[in-house]
């Protein structure tokens, strides 16, 4: 949320108010996920900041609802020469016009001049997955027993990635699983998943990845009640997921990986394959957690690219 530090010297009081009331509203009523609230917020705070040394002085309710179209443009210049891709001046621009839009529903003035800014173009870019046996090697812990790590912890690296392919889970998701969340082998085949906005879904889970989180708990020093996340830390904390990002960047050497061999890959990699062996586009959307079956239809092009891939490397007449 908005530092102490920074609202007295850049936001005035009634500004802030209302930033406070939005992000509220994103919270309760719109129901984003932290990560989302957590961006918004951050690029409201830059967005506020710039105007206070673009105008010269701390920016009220007032003033800010008189914004103009060459200070968004001013803005998002400054932004673009620091380096932020296409991708994170739209999020920007999409979080400034939330606001924009949630101060006028409350009357508290009209900010038109974000709506006159064309959003970037994104360049549309496929997602990577990782091949059969890549994903599923993922999943040894043997392959890190090099490691000068305990038992326990590859155990727990190993049974979080095969979660995450077996049954296509965002990061999040898997670490935010609680032990009571989880059946035991041979005592429930499904998991009940929070996902974005706060929708719940079921996914199946395999045996072997049941037996998988079922052997690192059984590995693990520390005491996990069921009210507490399955995958904890050295510590005993909750896991972080650059824990699992840092295990994934090791295992690319071992396995001759690229840098797009991520946790996120292994969702990826999950979708790919379902619908390379015939799988449903409608229930790989439910599976996955889709709102739009817009945002499925991608892995048919990647399944695409896949076969065309197959066909230029195998084909006499290529």
């Amino acid at each position: 949320m908005l530092s102490p530090a920074t609202a007295p010297e850049t936001i005035a009081a009634d500004l802030a108010k209302e930033i406070a009331r939005w992000l509220a509203h994103l919270r309760s009523e719109r129901r984003l996920s932290p990560n989302t609230l957590e961006a918004y917020d951050r690029d409201l705070r830059q967005c506020l900041v710039f105007l206070g040394e673009h105008w010269g002085g701390r920016v009220t309710l007032p003033r800010f609802a008189k914004l103009q179209t060459a200070d968004v443009r001013a803005f998002m210049a400054m932004r673009r020469g620091g380096g932020a891709s296409s991708r994170t001046l739209m999020r920007s621009l999409a979080g400034l016009r939330s606001f924009g839009r949630f101060l006028e529903r409350e009357g508290k003035g009209k900010v038109g001049a974000f709506a006159a800014i064309r959003a970037p173009k994104v360049g549309k870019t496929l997602p990577k997955p990782l091949s059969v046996g890549a994903a599923k090697s993922l999943a040894d812990a043997d392959l890190r027993a090099g490691e000068e790590r305990e038992p326990w912890v590859l155990a727990r690296d190993a049974a979080v990635m095969a979660l995450l392919y077996g049954s296509g889970l965002r990061i999040s998701e898997a670490l935010g699983l609680k032990r009571r969340d989880v059946p035991l082998p041979g005592e429930g085949d499904v998991l009940i998943i929070a996902g974005k906005g706060g929708k719940t879904r079921m996914v199946p889970v395999l045996p072997n990845v049941l037996q998988a989180i079922a052997d690192y708990v059984a590995m693990c020093p520390h005491h996990i009640a069921p009210e507490e996340p399955i995958f904890v830390g050295v510590r005993g904390g909750p896991l972080s997921p650059r824990i699992i990002q840092l295990a994934m960047e090791r295992l690319r050497g071992a396995l001759d990986l690229n840098d797009n061999a991520t946790p996120h890959a292994l969702r990826h990699s999950f979708a790919t394959h379902l619908l390379a062996r015939g799988g449903d586009l409608r229930a790989i959307q439910e599976l996955l957690g889709h709102a739009s079956l817009s945002t499925t239809q991608i892995y048919t092009a990647v399944d695409s690219e896949r076969l065309m891939e197959a066909y230029k490397a195998a084909h006499p007449r290529r």
